[in-house]
């Protein structure tokens, strides 16, 4: 015969075990129950930087999307996952609390893509983030500004942004595309440097970067790069000067309408290389990695002028004779035809 307190011992027990199981039931119920949707499609929802879990579960609860707020920051806490990161996530109708806090547990969000196509200046750099919208109060700022606001100590910002296609976030900052950019391109330059030919004409990684940018502006088919290379380092090798069209066109800024001219190859700036020696101060533009990999391996060989056929290629010339001669053959005859002496996407000014 069972005695009374061991009967009451067993029924606390079957209570409790009832209890646990209706409250488990309960529980899950809440956590895979599809979420409430006013219609039958996927919708954004987007977590700011710094938002809490517990905070995020009562906005979806406020705005009837999840049931039980905080049946779901409980099971969280048990399951040590609270961590959730910011950004845009897509909510479908066939989510469940337990779902979407698998998506902000793994930072499931939504990416957008911007791209700068290698040979773009910083203005043209910030004119394409100026077309975001999350990033175009900032991109209209002072050029200083929105380098101090990055944290980039960069007296100069030309050269310094690799040129990519660059995924981003809703929470994501024109900072944080720069900056990613900036790191990219120091790491792909450090790289390069340290494994560069000898014998360069350059003092330091940066004059490479320069020479870099010069090559890319000059390029209109890509496999040139190391012969294009290999003619501007032997010219600074024999104390010639580079004499190259983008960086007069770069150093007269918005004054360039077009059309370089005669008198702009005479109007002395800092970047005009017909009328200085060696490399310009900075680059001129956002060079490739294949541009950077050509300013520190260029090609070997004996030419010292190069010009533009037409097509995008160049004529290679050894001697200022045979360089006047090609410039005859594919330049003067042919602007009576109204030619152009680069293929289109080269034709971009700073």
């Amino acid at each position: 015969m069972i005695k009374p307190n061991l009967r009451l011992v067993i029924l606390c027990v079957l209570v409790l075990t009832m209890a646990g199981f209706w409250l488990l039931g309960f529980a899950h119920q809440h956590l895979d129950r599809p979420v409430a949707m006013a219609q039958q499609s996927s919708m954004v929802w987007t977590i700011g930087k710094g938002s809490s879990l517990s905070r995020v579960t009562r906005q979806l609860h406020k705005n009837k999307i999840i049931s039980h707020p905080r049946i779901l920051s409980i099971y969280a806490k048990l399951a040590g996952r609270t961590a959730i990161q910011a950004g845009s996530y897509h909510i479908e109708p066939s989510d469940s609390a337990r779902s979407l806090l698998d998506k902000f547990n793994r930072g499931d969000v939504m990416l957008h893509q911007i791209t700068f196509p290698e040979g773009w200046s910083f203005k043209q750099w910030l004119a394409q983030l100026s077309t975001v919208e999350q990033f175009a109060e900032s991109a209209s700022s002072d050029p200083n500004l929105i380098l101090e606001a990055a944290g980039l100590d960069l007296e100069h910002p030309e050269g310094w942004f690799f040129p990519d296609t660059y995924s981003y976030s809703a929470t994501d900052s024109l900072s944080d595309i720069l900056l990613q950019a900036h790191r990219q391109m120091r790491q792909i330059l450090d790289n390069a440097w340290q494994n560069r030919d000898v014998g360069l004409p350059y003092d330091s990684a940066y004059e490479a970067l320069i020479m870099a940018s010069i090559i890319e502006k000059e390029t209109g088919v890509a496999s040139e790069r190391p012969e294009i290379a290999g003619v501007f380092v032997r010219r600074l090798q024999k104390r010639m000067r580079l004499q190259t069209d983008p960086t007069v066109i770069y150093g007269l800024g918005d004054a360039y309408k077009g059309n370089i001219r005669r008198k702009h190859l005479r109007q002395r700036t800092a970047y005009n290389t017909y009328m200085i020696n060696g490399l310009p101060p900075t680059p001129i533009a956002m060079p490739s990695a294949a541009a950077i990999e050509a300013a520190v391996h260029p090609l070997d060989g004996t030419s010292l002028y190069f010009v533009a056929r037409g097509d995008g290629s160049h004529y290679f010339s050894d001697s200022l004779e045979e360089h006047l001669q090609a410039v005859r053959q594919y330049q003067i005859k042919r602007r009576a035809q109204n030619y152009q002496s680069a293929p289109p996407k080269k034709q971009q000014s700073q």
